[in-house]
């Protein structure tokens, strides 16, 4: 176990901050034009599950009671993104706009690149900071949320998937056999009304109406309309175009993330509409070093649904006998979940071993396939 005076020291950020050399690599890449701009998402997708393959995986677990005076240098970590990130983006449109040596395919490889970025460090960044009780981190968040148009994804997170996943209520918890297509197409649809109605419902508790301004719908709408303002200030119709391209781009990354996290994995129903608790099994581990360098540890998934609150240094490992492990890195399984055969091939069988290894009281698996359960 990592002691806390050990994990306090700034050096030991030094591997999470190595994601922060994309930034350069944006611009660098925007600067040259050509088929430089496929460097982005190449290095961002393959660099790291290399390493991944050198390095293995990291089973060593800090304290879980490390207070938060000895995770300063985490902290700061995360808050330095939002403004890299937002002056990253934003210079690329005014600058992609007006340079006369890229062109259209290179424009459209370039913010493909930079939405993957955005889609992999800023949404994920954002994910740690809207999980904080400080405002100010929870503001972060926000921000960082905006720049892909996805604002929505704060509420629907926090009051709809982390209390339903496992559940029919919850819009990303992928179903057993669904493939990552269907699942994309019917989340874009679901998960805007599912946050909504979440909020709604948040503030009708209250005696609040949802027109109420404690609504953050309009807080969210008010800084996704500042960013396309600015996007178009910045390059004008082509701007916002771009920009667009690059906010799609991270939604559909965030998805595929979110689609290999929860594949197959349901709560028991106790009956009456009940569920078991959420437990670290309900989420599928991946113990890899490197790709848990530029994810922050996001794929110690099994103990962030465990404690959400936990910081993401903190977050515990798991082994084949508390949770489900992916085989890979979550570079290499969102790549497989976009060929629904080879995914279907490689996780099916581990969904079948999990069912068995923790629920062998149950026999007839119809009603969770179906999600026919209330």
């Amino acid at each position: 176990m990592i002691a806390p005076e050990t994990l306090a020291r700034w050096q030991q950020i030094l591997p999470y901050a190595s994601a922060f050399l994309l930034a350069p690599l944006i611009w660098f890449c925007t600067v040259q034009g050509g088929w430089y701009v496929l460097l982005i998402p190449l290095v961002t997708w393959n660099c790291y599950t290399a390493l991944d393959q050198v390095l293995g995986l990291n089973l060593e677990n800090a304290d879980p009671d490390t207070p938060d005076s000895q995770l300063f240098w985490y902290r700061i970590l995360v808050l330095a993104w939002p403004p890299i990130q937002f002056g990253t983006l934003f210079w690329a449109i005014w600058y992609a706009t007006r340079a006369e040596h890229l062109g259209t395919a290179e424009l459209i490889g370039l913010f493909f690149g930079i939405g993957v970025v955005t889609g992999t460090m800023g949404i994920n960044y954002s994910h740690e900071l809207m999980h904080q009780k400080s405002r100010i981190e929870r503001a972060f968040g926000d921000w960082l949320l905006a720049m892909v148009l996805y604002s929505h994804f704060r509420s629907e997170h926090l009051l709809v998937h982390h209390r339903y996943v496992g559940t029919p209520r919850d819009p990303v918890t992928a179903r057993y056999n669904e493939n990552f297509h269907h699942f994309f197409a019917r989340v874009l649809r679901q998960c805007l009304v599912s946050a909504f109605r979440a909020e709604k419902e948040k503030l009708a508790k209250k005696d609040r109406g949802w027109t109420d301004l404690a609504n953050p719908f309009y807080r969210y709408a008010l800084l996704q309309a500042l960013m396309l303002g600015l996007a178009f200030a910045l390059g004008g119709l082509t701007g916002v175009g771009l920009f667009l391209l690059q906010a799609f781009i991270a939604i559909w990354h965030l998805e595929l993330v979110n689609y290999v996290e929860h594949y197959g994995l349901t709560r028991k129903h106790l009956g009456d509409g009940k569920y078991e608790h959420v437990q670290p099994r309900h989420s599928w581990n991946a113990a890899h070093k490197a790709s848990n360098w530029l994810l922050i540890n996001l794929q110690r998934h099994s103990d962030h649904h465990y404690k959400p609150n936990r910081r993401f240094p903190l977050l515990q490992n798991y082994t084949q006998d508390e949770a489900p492990q992916l085989p890979h890195g979550y570079a290499v399984m969102t790549t497989a979940a976009l060929i629904p055969r080879l995914w279907r091939r490689m996780m099916n069988p581990r969904v079948r071993r999990w069912r068995n290894m923790y629920y062998p009281e149950i026999t007839d698996w119809g009603p969770y396939n179906r999600w026919d359960l209330p």
